[in-house]
């Protein structure tokens, strides 16, 4: 190992270069040691886990020093009415926030004892957006014309790129003398980006060739990505995924210990004008909460939290009671690809039953998202019933504190 520590120090081997001389476990303890030398750390609790590497080193994370441990509970027996995703299910939550596993897990008791959370996918495809620079705006127009008379061409040569993607369409965008093309994919049971990358790479080619439009970036931020954006929210992006269970009076005071009226007063206040007068664009209590812990113990991408937080939360009085719904306008989850390989990842997605891809190709993805919106409706309920109530505070005193 001093000889790896020495040429490290010197700049004569570099930090990434060590899997081409080293076994994928050797690597991550030279490295791990040589970064513990250069900072004073003790980095031994990082050098302790059960995932195999192999597979990692190459696929998920460069540089390997080690991994941190989420701890991940279990909510659950968690009822699922779905096109996709229909039973019973145990939710895996990786997280470290006191009392979020035990909120959604009394959410997920409401629903089961409510019949179980109806659960319809409206919108699946993923989506980028490269962009091109026009000479002026009549060369734009030019270019959105062409495009939206060649769109059956376009599909053709992007379909040639994957053995299992299928364009849905493309909507041009203009901005001056820059057009936006926001492709839409099916992607499957893989989330998708790599594939659309790729494929909105073969279109850019044929658009410049045709158009003389010159590609600037393959995405534009209008895909959008990993940010907050109005347009995913309006047309979606991933899937888009609404959840609902009605529950009666009875049912409200008994798990809840308020009542329909204030369970109602509080969405309507806190989710909907709250938010309004906040300038937010998610309209909902925790929906993020819910998605982190699910997207990290399943291995998702955790940064698409970022679109899983536009959820709309809303309690619409009924006779008897109150109809509880979310509405995820932008999921974007995957079965296969990206950290769903992973030993731990896997095991959780399995734990769900759906692990690897679907038959038919698309269905575990489907379900998936299904379960997830399930989830946040559990989530979305447990919150709003400890808020009518008055039990917030008293529940983290108990069970997030040290």
């Amino acid at each position: 190992m001093q000889d790896y520590l020495g040429r490290l120090k010197k700049g004569t081997l570099k930090l990434y270069a060590l899997e081409q001389e080293l076994t994928p476990d050797e690597a991550v303890k030279v490295r791990r040691t040589f970064i513990e030398e250069e900072t004073g750390a003790d980095l031994a609790p990082l050098g302790k886990y059960a995932i195999g590497i192999e597979r990692v080193v190459k696929r998920n994370c460069e540089n390997m020093i080690g991994t941190v441990q989420v701890p991940v509970g279990v909510a659950g027996p968690l009822a699922v009415a779905g096109e996709y995703a229909s039973g019973s299910y145990y939710l895996p939550l990786a997280t470290t926030e006191g009392a979020l596993v035990a909120s959604v897990n009394r959410g997920c008791s409401a629903i089961t004892r409510a019949g179980g959370a109806s659960v319809r996918i409206l919108r699946d495809g993923m989506t980028r957006a490269p962009v091109f620079s026009c000479r002026d705006v009549v060369h734009a127009a030019d270019t959105v014309r062409w495009v939206s008379e060649h769109t059956d061409d376009l599909k053709r040569a992007a379909e040639e790129t994957t053995r299992h993607g299928r364009m849905l369409g493309i909507e041009p965008i203009v901005a001056g003398t820059s057009v936006y093309l926001r492709i839409a994919f099916d992607t499957k049971d893989a989330m998708g980006m790599n594939m659309v990358t790729i494929a909105s790479e073969r279109i850019a080619v044929l658009v410049e060739e045709a158009t003389g439009a010159r590609p600037v970036a393959l995405s534009g931020n209008v895909c959008t990505d990993k940010k907050p954006a109005a347009i995913n929210s309006i047309l979606g992006r991933g899937k888009t995924v609404v959840a609902g269970i009605g529950l009666s009076d009875d049912q409200v005071r008994e798990i809840f210990k308020t009542d329909a009226a204030t369970l109602a007063e509080v969405n309507t206040r806190k989710n909907l004008i709250g938010s309004a007068r906040a300038g937010a664009l998610g309209f909902n209590a925790q929906a993020a909460n819910i998605i982190a812990a699910i997207y990290i113990a399943c291995g998702q991408d955790p940064a698409h939290v970022v679109e899983g937080s536009s959820c709309i939360t809303t309690v619409d009085p009924v006779p008897g009671g109150v109809y509880v719904a979310v509405t995820l306008p932008a999921l974007q989850v995957g079965t296969v690809g990206g950290g769903t390989g992973i030993d731990t990842q896997a095991a959780c997605l399995a734990m769900l039953g759906v692990g690897g891809g679907g038959t038919p190709p698309g269905s575990n993805s489907r379900a998936f998202a299904e379960i997830i919106a399930a989830g946040v409706l559990a989530g979305e309920l447990s919150l709003l019933g400890a808020l009518g109530a008055g039990h917030l505070a008293r529940a983290h005193a108990t069970l997030g504190r040290g």
